[in-house]
């Protein structure tokens, strides 16, 4: 049974969001995980145009943010990797949700204007992965390159 990643996207107002979240997707998926997608509607939305084809994200496997975490609150759902998007404060609360109610290994995509102190807030154990992306995801992406290669050797193993 492939390993499952759940992405948490917020609003998508940092325009490097959707553009790592498929970059990522793409990383993952290509190592044998499985990959869905919680978010707002503008961000799902967004993937879908980004996306149309559905390389990277299977449209059935989005969904709503907010049901997403009433799913994983219940335990009807849960998953091996759990990387959440945080770019302000809105971020930080959903990480430290999925933090309190998932099993998942908890990865902090920080991003934006305020990435440093953002990363600052967050005092639970979590992975961060932190850069001042806005605009120009490759300050983002190269974290990204260097950190999750050891979330591909997890995801072939056991």
């Amino acid at each position: 049974m492939n390993k499952k990643a759940l992405f948490l996207l917020g609003c998508p107002e940092v325009p490097v969001q959707t553009g790592i979240a498929l970059y990522l997707a793409s990383m993952l998926k290509n190592a044998g995980m499985d990959v869905f997608v919680a978010g707002t509607d503008a961000a799902l939305e967004l993937l879908k145009v980004s996306d149309t084809e559905a390389h990277y994200v299977d449209t059935t496997m989005m969904m709503n943010l907010d049901k997403s975490i009433e799913t994983l609150a219940e335990k009807r759902m849960e998953f091996d990797f759990c990387f959440v998007f945080v770019h302000n404060d809105a971020g930080i609360s959903y990480l430290a949700t999925i933090q309190s109610i998932s099993k998942a290994k908890l990865f902090a995509i920080i991003f934006g204007h305020d990435a440093e102190s953002l990363a600052k807030q967050i005092e639970f154990n979590c992975e961060k992965l932190v850069a001042k992306s806005v605009h120009n995801p490759i300050p983002l992406k190269k974290e990204i390159d260097e950190r999750i290669k050891e979330v591909k050797k997890w995801a072939v193993s056991n």
